[in-house]
């Protein structure tokens, strides 16, 4: 594939969840626009890294850390979330003020 076409699909699903998590009421809609938005980089740094840099993995190891890190965070995100149902019995962002008790 050209550089382009992988470049636009990147762009296409980094405005896919950034416009996601600007309009997301629900905690777990959010968290996925999130993790898309990180693959949306994923797909970038091994693109650079394949087509700049044969012989050097930066961009792949650069990636697996991005991909390590987002999923402990969908782990600690998730059971946050899942606390917050458990007390609130809403996962609707607007709706857990936690600071109001």
């Amino acid at each position: 594939m050209m550089l382009e076409h992988i470049l636009v699909l990147s762009a296409y699903l980094f405005c896919i969840g950034t416009y996601g998590l600007i309009t997301s009421r629900n905690m777990v809609r959010a968290l996925m626009c999130l993790e898309l938005i990180l693959n949306a980089v994923n797909i970038n740094f091994v693109t650079f890294s394949n087509f700049f840099d044969n012989r050097q993995l930066k961009g792949d190891i650069l990636a697996i850390f991005v991909i390590s890190i987002a999923a402990a965070e969908a782990a600690i995100g998730l059971a946050i979330v899942s606390l917050i149902y458990r007390n609130r019995k809403s996962t609707r962002i607007n709706q857990s003020n936690l600071l109001n008790n």
